[in-house]
This record gives C-alpha cells, structure tokens and sequence, in this order.
C-alpha cells in the first residue's frame, strides 16, 4: 500500500510517497481503510522535529474510513463499520491499524470525509470552549486565527453558547468566512493593533479567554487583553514556541490564569471521546456545526498541503484523500 512518511526532519520536501507493508490487526486493534485523512499543525510539528517521533514515520493523526479487519479481542466496531479516529499516528496511508478503543462509529448522516474533518479540530473546539473555559452568556472570547480550521468551529461554537465572539484573521476574505462562522467583530491583524481593538470593542474590560493557537507573535500582548482573572489558552504555536515565561505576569496582568491544554488529555478515556466526539459528529449531522472542507489534495501531494497550510493559503480544514 502507499503510505506518506517522514525519514529525516526537515521542510514538506522530506514527505515521501512510497510503498510499505499493509497492516494486520494485532489484538485490540482494527484496521481502516481511509477515505480521507485530516491534514493538522501537528503533523508539521512532527516532520520538522519540533515534536519527537521513532523515524521514519508515517504522519497524520486523524482520518475517517471503513473497517476492513479486525483482530482479537474486538468489540467496539465490526468490519463495515464506518468510523473516524484521532490521536492515533499513522493516518497519511491507504489503510491504517488503529486501537479499536480510539475508533468512533458515524452516525447516520455523517459521511466519512465529515468524520476526518472533524474529530481533532471539532473536538479541540468543543472542549476550548465547553470545559477549558466553559463560555457562557455574558462571556466575551478572543480567538485567534479564526478562519483556520479550529478558528472557524470555535466561533460557531462560543456563538451556539451564548458569548461574544471577537476573532483575528489576516485578510478581508478570512474575514467574512468568521464572519459566517459566528465572530461578532473581526480584526485584521495585518492592519490593526489587536490588543488596541480588544480594549476598544470591551471598553477597555478585557475578554474572560483568549484562545491562542499561533504562540510567539500573539502570546505576550494576548495577556493585555484579559479582563481580571481571566485564561489565556495557549493551544498551538503555528508561528513558534513562546519560550521562557515569568508567572509573576499573571498577578500583573490581574491574577489572570494561564493554559496549555491538549485534546490528548480531554479524551484520555473511552467515555470521554465517545461524549465529545458524539456532542461534535450531533452538531454537524444536525446541521447546527458547519465544515468548510474546500482544501483537499491527493495523498502524494502531502507536501505541497503542508506548503499551503504553511504559508497560510488555506481555510477551515485540508484532507489528503488516498
């Protein structure tokens, strides 16, 4: 089968197409056909060695697909089933073993290629702001990059709660899609000062969370926009690492509170996935969660995906289709 691997860290230029061994499923696990896998951040962090991994490895975190085996022990799915994973590496190939723990069947309504788009961004943005901060009325957001893939679910979803929406994006046109999404108010970054217009739009009050997924460029002045005792919730770093922090910053900025949460850790178990992941897949199926799906390329263009996500090219979310 074909597979998209990494054997040594560097630009997109090191994603190899080439061929490996088909799996067999070991006891626990299932094996997937993928329809489409989930292009993500995280996949770059990977391929650059930013985030540590055994070389050479095959990326991708995240797909959606039909089982076609199963080994042992298996009782979550049977082969037919039509499934979405995330968290588990391995996802830019043609088939996949996956712990059966980790699978997801789809409900009626949700096609497969829904599924890739929405298990690792979906989720991220339901617990961002269902239970890092768990946004209610009267709540006001910031959130950052919000026509990315994340950005666009995350204003659908802080709207659906009842908070005030502002977003960043870097175009006019990213501007109208999180617009579309929720964003009550939307700043373009490349013209205006962000923390300025924060303070300008609340009256000087601040948001109660920043939800911050680029890191370096954003990190420090994002603190200058909190209200007392607000979160700030460093979940990605696509323009770089913050490097060293002084928690002192938090009683100066208004004993506010600092994160740097991980959707591994929101659904470490089985019921915690199944939850969020039903809450998500029951959003979308109903219509109630829009995914923009529009960026997709074959799998043996995974370079010139990550060139496009790199240099900003994209909105709402990218699949490799086998």
């Amino acid at each position: 089968m074909k597979a998209v691997r990494v054997h040594t860290p560097g630009g997109p230029e090191v994603l190899t197409y080439e061929d490996v061994p088909a799996p067999t499923p070991k006891a626990g696990e299932a094996v997937v056909k993928i329809d489409a896998a989930g292009l993500n951040y995280i996949d770059v962090y990977f391929r650059t060695g930013q985030y540590k991994a055994e070389l050479p490895v095959t990326l991708g975190m995240e797909a959606g697909g039909t089982v076609t085996a199963v080994g042992p022990n298996v009782t979550e799915v049977k082969v037919g089933d039509k499934v979405a994973y995330t968290g588990v590496p391995g996802a830019y190939a043609e088939l996949a073993a996956v712990p059966a723990q980790r699978l997801v069947v789809l409900p009626a309504g949700v096609a497969t290629r829904q599924g890739a788009a929405a298990m690792l961004q979906g989720m991220t943005a339901q617990y961002l702001a269902c239970s890092t901060w768990p946004l209610k009325s009267g709540d006001t957001c910031l959130v950052h990059a919000a026509a990315g893939g994340v950005g666009l679910l995350l204003c659908q979803i802080a709207r659906m709660r009842g908070a005030r929406v502002l977003g960043t994006v870097s175009t006019e046109d990213k501007a109208g899609l999180a617009r579309e999404a929720g964003a009550h108010e939307v700043i373009l970054y490349t013209k205006q000062d962000f923390e300025a217009e924060v303070k300008r739009l609340t009256d000087g009050k601040g948001v109660q969370v920043v939800y911050d997924s680029v890191g370096k460029t954003t990190f420090d002045k994002g603190f200058n926009c909190l209200a007392p005792r607000g979160m700030m919730v460093l979940y990605g770093q696509s323009s770089g690492p913050v490097g060293m922090f002084d928690p002192q910053v938090l009683n100066q900025k208004g004993s506010v509170f600092l994160t740097r949460p991980s959707l591994f850790h929101y659904i470490a178990t089985r019921a915690d996935l199944l939850a969020r992941a039903g809450e998500v897949l029951g959003w979308i199926r109903d219509g109630k969660l829009k995914l923009r799906t529009e960026f997709e390329f074959p799998l043996k263009d995974a370079a010139e995906a990550h060139r496009a996500l790199e240099g900003r090219r994209t909105t709402g979310k990218v699949l490799l289709k086998p």
